[in-house]
């Protein structure tokens, strides 16, 4: 069955927008969406990973070596081809084991052999593409804390059972989950470079609307992909000029002295509020075909940059977005 595609989403502009604002920059550092169940939230990224043109990998690896970098890996490669495969898309099972995703020691070849190998884990399969773990609230905390300092480093580091490697494992980090399950650790979830909120519509049209668009994708998956091509076809361009174009976007002084009076207003710690509203800011202004970052895309990211920033006021119990909103509203008036 085809996936579902990306352009056919109804809604859910704001998490659509982020997940195409880390495929324009992946630096940025990953995707927290937090909302009802049943909204489109692993059809998302699914969808955009699918839409995603093929990579070059070399024949053989298991760690996904580019041929700009070949031979780069633990490997060794088997071969000096290279051949496309689609981006790789990884599902993290709540269940997962330390050893599963790191990797670890091949027991089997080590008993039949003598010889210690490594055996990959889910970390390699995903470099150069996505990770996706659903109810990441539910995940042992010292795994998300694995898992962040792999994706903020772009390696992985596995010291046991006599075995050092080191491999690169690059990936756009993507968690969902539902608040009444259970939260993230605010330091864990500082971490995410971009966090949205989803909500199930309530529009009656854009409800019959999702109804007709899934049951014709279940009625002929392949022809409902065909009859959306074009829309994908045009995400897809937009994503890859937003890619030529990010290194050369400026940033103007009053630009950055806007994303640091926000950050300031709000109350966010530290200084990766800024830094990753900028990326966001810049990577926006790269999708939008701009040269220059501009105060309306700060403005336009700035929510998704910094609310799960913000450290929770007992005399105010308004949301994180609602007090973002008000901030930029006195700090611009």
């Amino acid at each position: 069955m085809a996936r579902f595609p990306f352009s056919a989403i109804v809604g859910q502009d704001e998490m659509k927008l982020a997940l195409l604002i880390a495929a324009v920059d992946p630096s940025i550092g990953g995707v927290m969406v937090f909302g009802d169940r049943g909204t489109g939230k692993s059809t998302a990224a699914r969808a955009l990973a699918s839409l995603l043109p093929p990579i070059m990998v070399m024949d053989g690896c298991r760690y996904g070596c580019s041929p700009e970098a070949p031979h780069s890996c633990p490997g060794p490669c088997e071969s000096n081809k290279a051949s496309k495969r689609p981006v790789p898309f990884v599902d993290l099972p709540l269940g997962a084991t330390e050893d599963r995703v790191l990797g670890s020691l091949d027991l089997e070849r080590a008993l039949r052999t003598g010889e210690k190998t490594f055996e990959p884990g889910l970390l390699a399969r995903a470099h150069r593409g996505f990770l996706y773990i659903d109810e990441i609230n539910l995940l042992e905390d010292h795994l998300v804390d694995l898992l962040l300092d792999v994706s903020a480093s772009g390696e992985n580091v596995v010291e046991r059972e006599g075995l050092s490697v080191r491999h690169k494992a690059k990936f756009v980090l993507i968690g969902s989950g539902n608040p009444e399950e259970g939260e993230l650790r605010p330091q864990l979830l500082d971490r995410f470079g971009l966090s949205v909120e989803v909500r199930t519509p309530r529009e009656i049209e854009n409800r019959v609307e999702i109804m007709r668009r899934c049951a014709s994708h279940d009625a002929d998956s392949e022809a409902f992909a065909a009859q959306w091509a074009e829309e994908d076809e045009k995400v897809l361009q937009q994503i890859a000029r937003g890619q030529k174009k990010l290194a050369k976007i400026e940033v103007p002084d009053g630009v950055l002295v806007d994303a640091a009076g926000i950050c300031s207003a709000v109350g966010v710690d530290g200084l990766r509020g800024e830094l990753t509203l900028m990326r966001a800011a810049r990577a926006f202004a790269a999708l939008k075909g701009a040269k220059v970052v501009k105060r309306d895309h700060l403005l336009h990211v700035a929510p998704m940059a910094l609310r799960h920033r913000l450290r929770r006021d007992v005399l105010d119990e308004s949301g994180s977005t609602a007090r973002i909103d008000r901030a930029i509203a006195e700090h611009f008036r």
